[in-house]
């Protein structure tokens, strides 16, 4: 899996620096480091009020707010092995 977070000027400044950290805490929380990579993008061209973040080919807007709940549901629910 492949998340990819923008860095472009716009999400710059709605915290794109703080998304990715949190990221990289919840990455290595859950012991996903051989299943996630990580990755910095220019300009997705989905700018809206939020960081854009993009899981494979699904796109997302993510903020401190619900950064727990996208990483929940956009990755965790799909790297967890089914039990």
């Amino acid at each position: 899996m492949v998340i990819k977070v923008c860095v472009g000027s716009a999400c710059y400044i709605r915290g794109s620096h703080t998304i990715i950290n949190k990221l990289k805490e919840l990455i290595e929380k859950y012991s996903l480091e051989d299943s996630v990579e990580l990755k910095a993008t220019f300009c997705i061209g989905h700018c809206n009020k939020a960081v854009c973040v993009t899981v494979d080919d699904d796109i997302y807007a993510v903020s401190e707010a619900n950064i727990n709940e996208f990483f929940e549901e956009a990755v965790l629910d799909k790297v967890k092995p089914c039990k």
